[in-house]
């Protein structure tokens, strides 16, 4: 049936019982033990957020706790359990949807789509999208352009996006409808796709004819957390355009009159899902899975281990795995394969030399074949017998220290600043020859027990440290074994934040 509630609500189609449901939520008052939840799921970079998307409906100047903003918030009658909803909604946080509201994405976009009077405004909801899409190098690049605008004295005490918005909000240099200074700052940091965000907004709110300083009835589905990417992508799960990667290793600039002294905070990929996400190892020797398991579900995994498998049945497992919608309610996800092959493929236990191309492996978990992992760190730890004839010695190991392009990935166009299609991804890939597999029935691999022993020893710090001591240590093994024992491992990442394999 269809039902107009005033001029707030466009129509909605809903049975009776969940018509009912769904006044109720509106009206209900939200409780201090829901709110208690909220707050203690949510880490501090989501406390910061949720407090500037509610700046423009706490109006009191001050901004209190994310406990007490709610509980006033609740208390005088501007938040209701949609409106909680929608805040939860906006951060990207739908499993608190479902276990704390017990409601489903759908039933919030329906609202948010039928009612054009939403608690939070689209501007706040821009800013904080661009926010999200952010690297540390971005906000200290925006906080040193700034203070053309606001001092030297102003800008170096930000340490966030945010702050900084809000610093520049104060001095009345971004509005709603005052958007040039960000672009234009945008621009000349290379983040043309986060102008092009503004760009869109902009756009919405002329064509809606409204003056966006309140909440524009322009539904989200036009520029907002459901808007398609040029390339197809759906921007579900906190999807953020992906960030500028350079070509080239790139030196920092001078430091200036302390502009880079207080650097913004580290950012940290969430890992607090139960588990932590899917861990699929694909072990065609059979000689590493028991430990392969036990350290990733120690580390809070749900590990599924498939042995001895030809290189199509990897292909539709990897296939299989992508397409599990349970991604959408962990944090990350691990794929390990363990097989002979080439210097390009996996041949899985096949005798022919065709094989399994590495680039489909990766490319299987990207945003465009698995968005239920966009924004989520992806991680991959191959580990591939080779026959080894021709190694050059200086190649031995290669570590790729920070944010990458995989030398096998595709890049959209040859400027010199280009939006990767691969963000999010840990690739460690580790050759050795094939003769390993022939001395013994039982040959373990020195590189997967050395990363089991990382792993388990160092939980508590960023996967890249990791890795950077798991190399020396392969260093160390080679320096001591004859050139047919020795391991080529190699890393590459388009990481955008610091990943801890751990909930801390």
């Amino acid at each position: 049936m269809k039902l107009t509630l005033g001029d707030s609500w466009l129509y909605f189609e809903w049975t009776g019982t969940l018509l009912i449901q769904f006044l109720t939520m509106a009206l209900c008052q939200v409780s201090a033990a829901v709110i208690h939840q909220v707050e203690e799921a949510l880490d501090e970079d989501e406390r910061e957020r949720l407090l500037f998307l509610c700046r423009d409906v706490f109006t009191d100047g001050f901004l209190p706790t994310v406990r007490d903003l709610l509980d006033t918030l609740s208390e005088r009658g501007k938040l209701s359990i949609l409106g909680l909803a929608e805040l939860l909604y906006r951060m990207g946080r739908f499993d608190l949807l479902k276990r704390i509201l017990k409601m489903d994405r759908r039933t919030v976009e329906a609202y948010l789509h039928g009612n054009p009077h939403h608690l939070i405004s689209d501007y706040r909801v821009l800013i904080t999208e661009i926010d999200e899409n952010l690297d540390k190098s971005d906000v200290s690049s925006l906080i040193f352009l700034m203070r053309d605008y606001t001092g030297r004295a102003k800008t170096a005490k930000n340490k966030s996006f945010l702050d900084l918005v809000n610093e520049l909000e104060k001095l009345d240099l971004i509005a709603p409808d005052q958007l040039n200074l960000l672009e234009k700052c945008l621009k000349n940091i290379h983040r043309v796709d986060l102008k092009i965000k503004i760009q869109k907004y902009k756009q919405s709110v002329q064509e809606a004819g409204t003056n966006s300083l309140s909440p524009s009835p322009v539904p989200i589905s036009s520029w907002s957390l459901k808007e398609p990417l040029r390339n197809g992508r759906n921007k579900e799960q906190r999807l953020a355009e992906y960030p500028v990667i350079q070509k080239k290793p790139v030196k920092m600039p001078i430091q200036e009159s302390g502009a880079f002294l207080l650097q913004p905070k580290t950012q940290r990929y969430r890992m607090q899902s139960k588990p932590l996400g899917i861990c699929l190892i694909i072990d065609c020797t059979g000689n590493d899975t028991d430990d392969l398991q036990g350290t990733f579900t120690s580390l809070g995994y749900k590990t599924e281990c498939l042995s001895y498998l030809q290189a199509e049945d990897i292909s539709q497992a990897l296939q299989r795995v992508a397409c599990m919608p349970q991604h959408q309610d962990y944090d990350s996800f691990v794929c390990i394969v363990v097989s002979r092959g080439s210097f390009e493929s996996v041949f899985g236990v096949d005798q022919t030399h065709s094989g399994l191309s590495l680039d489909q492996i990766r490319s299987t978990f990207t945003g465009d074949t698995c968005p239920y992992l966009i924004g989520k760190p992806k991680l991959f730890f191959i580990q591939n017998y080779v026959v080894l004839e021709g190694q050059p010695e200086d190649s031995s190991l290669l570590e790729v220290d920070g944010p990458a392009v995989n030398v096998e990935s595709k890049v959209l166009n040859p400027e010199p600043y280009v939006v990767h299609q691969e963000a999010d991804i840990f690739w460690s890939l580790c050759r050795a020859d094939v003769s390993h597999l022939e001395q013994t029935s039982n040959s373990h691999s020195i590189y997967l027990q050395n990363l089991s022993r990382q792993l388990e020893q160092g939980r508590k710090r960023p996967l890249v440290d990791l890795h950077v001591e798991l190399t020396k240590k392969m260093y160390d093994w080679n320096s001591r074994v004859s050139d047919k024992e020795k391991y080529y491992l190699s890393l590459q990442h388009t990481l955008r934040k610091e990943l801890i394999l751990s909930c801390i």
